[in-house]
């Protein structure tokens, strides 16, 4: 781990790591990924390049609150944040309402280097876009798969995960590597509260120079966490997508399977459909128990079927539920996003759920609470 830092520290040429919140989920993760992920040498150095990246995203961070503190006047006000199951249409949806030149979304690249802050005048033009583009390409020769799974680019939404990465306390690590003790930490010890105000942090960076400030997020995972998120952003709104879970659970477990091949020789695929079975069912229950607490009021349901076959009668009915207008420029490019972008564009994604230990049948009566509570 101090090595860790002190290559971070290298190869920026700062110090300052601010609050040092961080330090306990990165201990947790070196050492459940030393001790238990067998990675071979490839993984292991591409392990120690990810972590340092976080950190040297995060000392340029604090870098630029240093030297302009008034960053931190900005205002986050309601944002809109996606929920739901993961493989449920969330990416699409999430892409779709990117479109609306009123609204804001983590586009890829600032995901990848939110530093220097982008600037309105040249979003379009910034030369992190290529140098983004060139990362997917990379990317999609090491998980060819993936481009068929979720299909993204330089440009499109991406999650907060990466922002939470920064705190070491992110579901993002979770496909990379097989990491029991870190995952039971996250999930059941581990504060998200420091997390989220960083996410706030990072967000605050973002939109100081490049507006809009009307934030559209989307995080599957923050349903196993939905009480921090609140206490961060408390006038959040959130929609949340339902897909069947016999289709969605191990779909994902084969997307987990996908990027953690390309680190370990050693993949135990029946791991991967437990850690997903308990990760998504504790997230729904949190995530109901919450509704249930006095919150319905703030969420937006949307089936997957629907949405597949027409998404514009959703997103009328999504539009009217934030009072907001949902302009013809708005429709307009959402459609050509959507003819641009049609589903299994890539071809479709195949898997077998008996390799990962699921039998839909028998995940459908685990999660029976879920689907008659939501209809799916």
């Amino acid at each position: 781990m101090t090595e860790l830092l002190g290559r971070a520290r290298a190869a920026t040429g700062l110090e300052d790591f601010g609050e040092g919140s961080f330090r306990e989920g990165l201990e947790k993760l070196v050492r459940s990924a030393d001790g238990e992920a067998r990675l071979h040498e490839r993984g292991k150095a591409a392990f120690d390049l990810q972590i340092i990246d976080y950190l040297s995203c995060r000392l340029k961070i604090e870098h630029w609150y240093r030297i302009h503190p008034e960053i931190d006047d900005q205002q986050i006000v309601a944002p809109l944040i996606g929920l739901g199951l993961p493989r449920t249409g969330s990416t699409a949806l999430s892409c779709l309402l990117a479109e609306d030149p009123s609204a804001r979304c983590i586009r890829g690249w600032e995901a990848r280097a939110p530093c220097p802050p982008p600037e309105k005048a040249t979003e379009l033009t910034d030369p992190r876009i290529e140098e983004a583009q060139r990362a997917m390409r990379r990317r999609d020769e090491m998980f060819p798969r993936m481009k068929i799974m979720v299909p993204s680019s330089a440009t499109s939404p991406t999650e907060c995960q990466t922002f939470m990465a920064y705190d070491f306390k992110s579901q993002l690590f979770l496909p990379f590597a097989q990491l029991p003790s870190y995952i039971e930490w996250l999930q059941d010890s581990a504060d998200l509260e420091p997390t989220y105000r960083y996410v706030k942090r990072v967000l605050k960076l973002l939109q100081w120079h490049c507006p809009p400030r009307q934030w559209r997020l989307k995080n599957p995972a923050h349903m196993l966490f939905i009480e921090a998120l609140v206490k961060v952003f408390p006038d959040a709104r959130f929609w949340m997508t339902h897909r069947d879970i016999g289709d969605v659970l191990p779909s994902v477990a084969d997307l987990f399977f996908e990027m953690t091949q390309a680190f370990s020789d050693h993949v135990d695929k029946a791991f991967l459909g437990r850690c997903n079975l308990r990760m998504w069912e504790l997230g729904l229950r949190r995530l109901i128990a919450f509704r249930d607490r006095g919150h319905e009021h703030r969420f937006f349901d949307i089936h997957f079927a629907p949405l597949q076959r027409d998404p514009f009668p959703v997103l009328e009915k999504l539009y009217e539920f934030l009072g907001e207008k949902l302009t013809q420029e708005a429709r307009t490019r959402m459609l050509a996003w959507r003819q641009s972008t049609p589903r299994d564009k890539h071809g479709a994604h195949s898997y077998e759920p008996g390799d990962f230990g699921l039998d839909p049948r028998a995940l459908r009566q685990q999660f029976r609470f879920y689907s008659e509570r939501f209809q799916v």
